[in-house]
């Protein structure tokens, strides 16, 4: 480019993306990927405008998608699983179960503790999401709760259980940006995540237990599941071998693998005379309820390779918008001018927290909203003896936590195409990801469970 992208220029920038990206969404209900991709496009003559060739141009595009190729594909294995779960009978089997076991009345706030279990055990907000969370969700419309409610306790419980599982790929995200050791920083969440954790329970305990539960329905709803599915204790299997990978760390794609072959198996014992043409077409387009119920119709028309390719139109979108704003020092000449005034503790973990918020906005990506943060504010927190551990936290409370809030962020995208809830719907009633940052905040202003550097491995 002809000179360098000075402070005004690149907030004027950001400005002007984030108006056209909230009206366009927020204003007029349109869906994030065109408006994602007319942001690209205005981003794409500006910087050739600028003096940026057709070349450096694509690189920031390659650079800002190749960050999500692994993602990516775990979103297609995600899709095939969910309709394949459904075929076999375990998400319909894990209904019935709860139909049975669950407290209709408390059901909203065990749906959350079961939600951040699940994800502590497995490591994946969006495994958790995907599997038990579709199987809850159902349990919950079938007792006539907002869907919005429930959308909101299923991701608050995943996002609580991704936020604390030395599985999580943010979490080790967050630990290796910050360069703090892994366990001390799961440990030192703690004084964020448990306040954050117990303000949600009670909220979704006064919330969840109030309104009409029909138990007729939910009794109806147990009949059509058993008329038209296997529902059987085989069912847990899949769920016992995703639990087992995590605890041997196997890789996400490695143990997707797996648990879709063992469901495929699980389908041939159930149904000997299976085609590969009708199995193939489950895959690529899910599976189709054909039930009497209409309502569970809808509920468990879901899954296969086809469902997830507005959110990987949407992440390319995203991602592509983040590389030009990277590759052209747009986010770091708007954050330059902040890390040189930060000089108290409250102050630094403010901005790094709104900073992790507002590139959430920007670019929509989970992992970027950690990384430039942290490359970005690492210098400040070591120039005032704060520990790597105050710096990884604050990453994870304003960033990983935030994306499931953004309609055009990977997270926020993946999870309402999951649960058939809008991001907006949800937004009010995702707890977790929005106390996270306010009790972060409170901490760097009152001090109270802080690291300094002298305790950074405590």
């Amino acid at each position: 480019m002809k000179r360098k992208v000075g402070f005004i220029e690149a907030m004027t920038i950001l400005v002007i993306l984030l108006v056209i990206l909230g009206i366009s969404v927020i204003k007029f209900g349109l869906s994030p990927e065109v408006p994602v991709l007319f942001t690209v496009c205005l981003l794409v003559f500006w910087a050739k405008f600028r003096g940026a060739s057709w070349q450096d141009i694509q690189d920031g595009i390659k650079e800002g998608i190749g960050v999500a190729i692994i993602p990516i594909f775990i979103f297609i294995l995600i899709g095939s699983l969910i309709g394949l779960w459904i075929k076999a009978g375990i998400i319909p089997s894990i209904m019935v179960l709860g139909f049975k076991i669950i407290n209709a009345q408390f059901f909203v706030p065990s749906v959350f503790i079961v939600c951040a279990i699940v994800g502590i055990a497995i490591g994946s907000g969006f495994t958790t999401i995907s599997t038990i969370g579709i199987a809850l969700f159902g349990i919950g419309i079938s007792m006539n709760l907002n869907p919005p409610l429930l959308a909101g306790a299923i991701i608050s419980g995943a996002v609580f259980g991704d936020k604390m599982s030395p599985l999580s790929d943010s979490t080790n995200l967050s630990s290796a940006v910050a360069e703090s050791e892994l366990f001390a920083h799961i440990k030192n969440m703690m004084w964020s995540t448990v306040p954050a954790f117990l303000m949600s329970l009670i909220l979704f305990w006064f919330l969840g237990s109030s309104g009409k539960m029909d138990i007729t329905k939910i009794q109806h709803t147990s009949q059509i599941l058993q008329s038209n599915f296997v529902i059987s204790w085989w069912a847990v299997l899949p769920i016992i071998l995703m639990i087992f990978c995590a605890w041997r760390k196997i890789p996400a794609i490695p143990t997707l693998f797996l648990n879709i072959t063992l469901t495929v198996v699980m389908i041939f014992v159930q149904s000997p005379h299976e085609s590969l043409q009708s199995l193939t077409n489950l895959i690529m387009n899910g599976f189709v309820a054909k039930t009497s119920d209409s309502s569970v119709n809808a509920l468990l028309t879901r899954g296969g390779i086809s469902s997830m390719m507005g959110t990987v139109a949407l992440i390319i979108s995203t991602l592509s918008l983040g590389g030009l704003l990277m590759k052209f020092d747009v986010i770091n000449s708007s954050m330059e001018p902040l890390v040189a005034k930060l000089r108290t503790p409250g102050r630094l973990i403010t901005v790094t927290i709104l900073s992790g918020i507002f590139i959430n906005l920007f670019v929509g990506e989970q992992y970027l909203s950690v990384i430039l943060p942290g490359r970005a504010f690492k210098p400040a927190f070591d120039k005032i003896k704060l520990s790597p551990l105050a710096l990884s936290r604050v990453l994870e409370d304003g960033g990983s936590v935030i994306n499931y809030l953004i309609p055009w962020g990977v997270a926020g995208s993946f999870a309402a195409s999951t649960l058939g809830v809008p991001v907006l719907a949800f937004l009010p009633f995702a707890f977790f990801s929005l106390f996270s940052p306010v009790f972060s905040i409170l901490s760097g202003i009152t001090r109270i469970g802080l690291k300094w550097a002298q305790d950074k491995t405590k």
